[in-house]
């Protein structure tokens, strides 16, 4: 009977398609998936490490894991805590059978038979995927971040950019499409930067058209996630707005509005450079959707920076936006940087970004009833018929939740529907008004 596993993902979209790759390894190594943690003779944990929360709830879903496990089953740590962290996480959690990074040339499978050894398992850009479980897929095509942000510590353990080649995204793409995925998300650390570390800083335009070429075979969307200000130029904004597949969605990383502050991060932008690039876009097409994340109480932040970030929100009126607290991380310019935010006023600031923000994320939501929407079928189970309009990335934003006549159309299935209610982020939409 061939040996099961189970893996379990933490942390952003990128680490969903490393664990895709590394259940094809272990599928190809002749594992089979197991129906729960119990039944698995090989847990692995892709680990997140990007902040301390996220480092927090890799140990604690461990250590749960490890409980769980039946007897004799093994536990394979892997992802960017094992990348950063390795030989120093093994002696923290004995629990682990092993801790491997993606730095080295051997199966997963090798690896975790072999016990405890820092030996690294090979690359997985280019390994095959697995069927897709949803009608849309990440798609990772780029590795690694040659930026110096001061408070980011991904380019330390996952290395400098590396672009995949057009061909070898293609080809994934359309193994993906072939097998019913009508949505890429595209993805990368940086994803704007794609192919400058080959010699082409234009390179992500062409590549959306060669992906757009895949609507032959039943792509409907592409979505772009993690797009750095600074390269989000009319060019790739043409392009972006120009192929029918690629949706108007632009997330922009934009982290905060104060110029002095934005430099203190080594950060490029300001609130009205950023103002100018939002409004810009929306001249061209004022139905774009926009999504940014924003960290509060970095060193040195001032209460007129602090104005400044709200303001910006004010003015911005962006669809989404996420607000996270400064992690100081070790390794990194911010660690050592002095003129800490008290917590208290950090958690302060939080609440009053919120406040600013939440009611136009619901005025937006709340603007769209009465608009009939195209809406791709994400599920259909006992919950209903949900979905989402070009407007929801998925994971991140809201649904749509079609009411009124059943919903019996197929997961990856487009529908046009009318906006007749909203609950919190989420539409309601009646099939067939």
């Amino acid at each position: 009977m061939p040996a099961r596993f189970h893996v379990e993902t933490l942390g952003c979209p990128k680490n969903a398609v490393d664990s895709d790759k590394v259940v094809a390894s272990l599928l190809a190594d002749g594992m089979v998936e197991a129906g729960s943690v119990a039944d698995a003779d090989l847990v692995v944990v892709n680990t997140c490490a990007f902040i301390e929360a996220a480092r927090q709830e890799s140990i604690d879903t461990a250590l749960a894991l490890a409980d769980a496990r039946k007897p004799g089953a093994r536990l394979v740590l892997t992802g960017c805590m094992a990348e950063r962290y390795g030989d120093e996480l093994a002696a923290a959690l004995p629990e682990a059978d092993a801790v491997v990074g993606f730095a080295g040339e051997g199966s997963l499978a090798e690896v975790a038979l072999r016990g405890r050894k820092p030996t690294g398992v090979r690359d997985l850009l280019e390994l095959p995927r697995p069927a897709p479980r949803a009608p849309w897929a990440y798609v990772k095509i780029a590795e690694g971040c040659d930026r110096a942000c001061a408070f980011c510590a991904i380019p330390s353990f996952r290395g400098a950019q590396r672009s995949r080649t057009p061909e070898s995204i293609e080809a994934e793409a359309r193994a993906l499409v072939a097998q019913g995925v009508a949505e890429l998300v595209l993805v990368a650390q940086d994803l704007a930067w794609y192919g400058r570390d080959a010699g082409d800083p234009a390179a992500l335009a062409p590549l959306l058209r060669r992906l757009d070429a895949l609507a032959a075979d039943g792509l409907a969307r592409i979505r772009l996630l993690y797009l750095y200000p600074s390269e989000v130029k009319d060019p790739l904004v043409a392009t972006m707005l120009e192929l029918p597949t690629v949706v108007p969605y632009f997330d922009l990383s934009l982290q905060h509005a104060a110029p002095g502050l934005l430099r203190r991060m080594k950060r490029w932008g300001s609130g009205d450079r950023f103002l100018a690039l939002v409004d810009g876009i929306r001249a061209h097409a004022r139905h774009a959707a926009f999504r940014s994340s924003f960290i509060v109480g970095f060193p040195g932040e001032t209460e007129a920076d602090h104005e400044a970030l709200l303001a910006f929100l004010a003015a911005a009126h962006l669809d989404w936006a996420g607000f996270f607290p400064f992690s100081r991380e070790d390794g990194t310019a911010a660690a050592t940087m002095d003129a800490t935010v008290p917590e208290s006023l950090v958690h302060e600031r939080l609440r009053e970004c919120a406040d600013v923000q939440d009611p136009i994320t619901v005025a937006a939501r709340a603007a769209l009833v009465g608009e009939d929407v195209d809406v791709m079928i994400d599920a259909v189970d006992a919950e209903g018929c949900r979905g989402r309009t070009y407007r929801e990335a998925p994971e991140i934003d809201g649904v749509v939740r079609l009411v009124g006549e059943e919903c019996f159309a197929r997961p990856g299935a487009r529908v046009r529907a009318t906006v007749c209610g909203v609950e919190g982020p989420d539409l309601e939409a009646k099939v067939g008004a």
